[in-house]
């Protein structure tokens, strides 16, 4: 290295230096040696521009920030991919809200069904069958229901049940219940949970019915009267309580004793039937009997009639037909007349009444000569 004499070296203004101001010293790195405050028009330490490349994600963030892709937004026209971005935004938003006002607007009701509309909570009408348009959810609502199929509903569940009947009686009971909606209104707001109302209904009515009926009509010919009176209190219980059900039938699908009891009520069944099978013979015995003396009367009536025209004959008549009637079944017959005897034993009529027996002829004696 060459030292050169002070006089010799050039002025400061001619040095790359910066001359020491004010700020600090001067030099690359602007007065950092001095320990003094950095000169604001100085050079930063590391040189005016940093020659490392930007990476691709430098120039994706420039890019949507809005800058070409050399940053700082010079260079001409361009077309930020910001932009695009927030268009494909826009786009896609409406897409979504076009998607949402289609599927929330338009309501297609099918032939048998009504649509229940709500605006707001609040109910606001009735959709007809077709495809409808309303506002858009979350300001309407569409609840459809069907008016047209009807549902049946089996009693119990699984099994059967007992129910108590009139007569103190235990009866298995199954039965189905056969109903649909008639008024859409009332069946979706003036009851909670309409399906299980309905069977709640459906229950009570029976078990009131049955409350009042004998075992014998339970399971005999009363059956049809008793789903008539189910079916009728049903329906008047739910008008009460405007639910907007009609029902249609309720069919008593099996009523017998319980299965432990089965032995003995068809013990009872059997002395129920033999009790009156005795009541029948008995009844038939007195008809006979009274047809009898029906009968008796009336021949008595016209034997009377007789009489009066001619009691002396009819006096006789009579005797002589008793007479007959009570010596017919004996084999003496007694006769008061004068120069008779007064008992002649009948041997032939004896004979005559016993049952013929065939016995070997005996060959007559031959006639003595002479004689």
């Amino acid at each position: 290295m060459t030292f050169m004499p002070q006089w010799l070296r050039r002025p400061p203004i001619l040095m790359s230096e910066t001359p020491r101001g004010p700020w600090g010293g001067g030099g690359d790195d602007g007065g950092a040696k001095d320990n003094g405050a950095r000169n604001p028009w100085a050079v930063p330490p590391g040189g005016r521009k940093s020659t490392a490349k930007p990476t691709a994600l430098d120039e994706f963030l420039k890019r949507a920030r809005g800058g070409g892709p050399g940053g700082g937004g010079s260079g001409g026209p361009q077309f930020p991919l910001g932009a695009n971005a927030r268009n494909l935004w826009l786009i896609g938003v409406g897409v979504i809200v076009a998607v949402w006002l289609i599927f929330t607007s338009l309501h297609q009701i099918g032939p048998q069904q009504r649509g229940v509309v709500t605006f707001l909570g609040r109910y606001s009408g009735e959709l007809d069958p077709g495809i409808r348009l309303t506002l858009p959810a979350p300001l309407v609502s569409v609840q459809k229901v069907d008016v047209e199929a009807v549902r049946v509903d089996e009693f119990p569940r699984d099994g059967s049940e007992n129910v108590l009947t009139g007569d103190q009686n235990i009866l298995d009971l199954a039965y189905t219940v056969r109903w649909r909606v008639e008024n859409p209104r009332d069946f979706v707001f003036e009851i909670k949970d309409p399906v299980e109302t309905v069977r709640a209904t459906a229950e009570s009515a029976m078990r009131a019915v049955l409350a009042t009926t004998t075992l014998n009509d339970a399971i005999g010919a009363g059956r049809t009267t008793i789903e008539a009176r189910v079916t009728q209190l049903m329906q008047q219980i739910l008008n009460d309580y405007e639910a907007g059900v009609r029902v249609q039938g309720v069919s008593i699908r099996q009523a017998s004793a319980p299965a432990s009891l089965i032995d003995d009520f068809n013990a009872v069944t059997a002395a129920q039937q033999e009790a009156v099978g005795n009541l029948n013979n008995a009844r038939s015995y007195s008809q006979q009997v009274i047809a009898r003396a029906q009968g008796e009367a009336a021949a008595f009536d016209k034997v009377y009639e007789q009489y009066r025209l001619a009691p002396e004959v009819t006096r006789r008549r009579m005797y002589y037909e008793t007479m007959e009637a009570v010596l017919a079944k004996t084999d003496k017959t007694i006769v008061e007349t004068p120069g008779v005897a007064p008992i002649l034993p009948l041997d032939r009529a004896r004979r005559l009444t016993e049952p013929q027996t065939t016995t070997p002829a005996t060959p007559a004696p031959a006639p003595e000569a002479g004689r």
